[in-house]
């Protein structure tokens, strides 16, 4: 097994070039979004957009086994990631549209233009800049140089704001162009934000209940294999129930890297595990707030100008040894920072939902990180990859 598997790169290299001989499919699209796990974020909104407005383009989803099974019912085309077809396919495409590296062995032609749009606004730091990278199969070294390796490769880089761009030109040690739009994923949030009654039955949730969305995400130092990350829920959900449960129901979406399953049926009505749905914007338009910690979903939820909560039970551990920040979080966080379950619970029944407006600090925050996000973001990356 340890042969084949050392062995498997080089024959997909003789299979690329192979297919590279082959006539460009100047009008061929692949999309991939979290390494073929999802059908989801930047991509596809990207892919909803040229589908509607340039229909002579032939569009493909880059999935891998497990997340065929799971869009099977979606109407797209799909090609099995990392499969011999899927090759032939990389080599003959005139785009690649992914929002995660792609594998390193995998050679760009001349002729192929790389979309790489990203998934997030960094608080963690990110690339070159991390000191001490503690995720499994890799060293500092290694990590750094194969990071580098792939964004030598990207002709495009989607940046949604002026702070991000000064972050990726050096974290990423970019040399292409970069498309300062927005996120495309976050258009929804501006033009779809009256959606909520539509959603809530989409969804099949309650419409009687105030609605929290927990989103964190992964820790680097903890993990079972290269990949896959253990995640250990610090919400007290017997507590939260007893003191919520009337007023509030918890919908959890976990980071895509997380391979642990969230165990709720001990809280049916309560906690809805969404970490598989899709379309986190949906998750987003029909909370009523969201609890996070180090992940970049607060960025793209301060478009709603909902509350944030930040429950960083590790914030000293994460910030100085696990990965570290580019900013002051508690100095310019759009929302509390909570260390226990008991400051989370008082500090949510402290909030007024009906009544809640922004404070100076948040709105501050809205204008430094979220001022692209006027709904058009896609059509600015559109306009900008068929002009080339």
């Amino acid at each position: 097994m340890k042969i084949l598997k050392s062995i498997a790169p080089r024959i997909y290299r003789i299979l690329f070039r192979l297919g590279s001989l082959l006539p460009k499919k100047e009008k061929m699209i692949i999309f991939e979004s979290f390494l073929g796990k999802q059908y989801s974020d930047n991509p596809k909104a990207l892919y909803d957009y040229i589908k509607s407005n340039y229909p002579d383009y032939e569009l493909y989803w880059s999935l891998n086994k497990e997340a065929i099974q799971l869009f099977r019912h979606e109407n797209i085309k799909f090609i099995r990631r990392l499969s011999f077809k899927w090759i032939i396919s990389m080599a003959r495409a005139r785009y690649w549209v992914t929002n995660t590296r792609l594998p390193l062995w995998l050679p760009k032609p001349k002729n192929t233009i790389y979309l790489q749009t990203w998934h997030g606004t960094p608080l963690k730091k990110l690339g070159v800049d991390i000191e001490a990278v503690r995720m499994p199969g890799t060293s500092t070294e290694n990590y750094k140089r194969n990071f580098i390796a792939d964004s030598k490769k990207w002709d495009y880089l989607i940046s949604p704001n002026e702070y991000s761009t000064r972050i990726f030109k050096r974290a990423f040690q970019v040399q292409c162009q970069i498309i300062e739009s927005g996120y495309p994923r976050n258009d929804v949030l501006i033009n779809q934000k009256n959606k909520k009654k539509e959603l809530l039955e989409k969804l099949k949730l309650p419409s009687d209940k105030k609605i929290i969305l927990y989103a964190p995400t992964w820790r680097d130092n903890q993990y079972y294999t290269q990949g896959k990350y253990k995640f250990n829920l610090e919400l007290d959900l017997d507590t939260l129930n007893k003191e919520l449960g009337d007023n509030y129901i918890i919908l959890i979406r976990a980071h895509y890297l997380i391979a642990d399953q969230i165990d709720t049926d001990k809280y049916n009505g309560f906690v809805f595990d969404f970490s598989s749905y899709n379309e986190i914007g949906d998750l987003y338009l029909v909370s009523d707030m969201l609890i996070t910690d180090y992940s970049s979903v607060f960025f793209d939820y301060a478009n709603l100008r909902r509350p944030i909560l930040f429950f960083v039970y590790d914030l000293q551990e994460y910030r100085e040894e696990i990965r570290g920040f580019y900013f002051d979080l508690e100095k310019h966080a759009p929302g509390p920072l909570i260390l226990t379950n008991e400051q989370l619970i008082k500090e949510i029944n402290s909030i007024n939902l009906e009544e809640f407006v922004p404070n100076d600090k948040y709105e501050s925050f809205v204008n430094t990180f979220c001022s692209l996000e006027d709904g058009q973001a896609v059509e600015r990356v559109a306009k900008v990859l068929f002009d080339c």
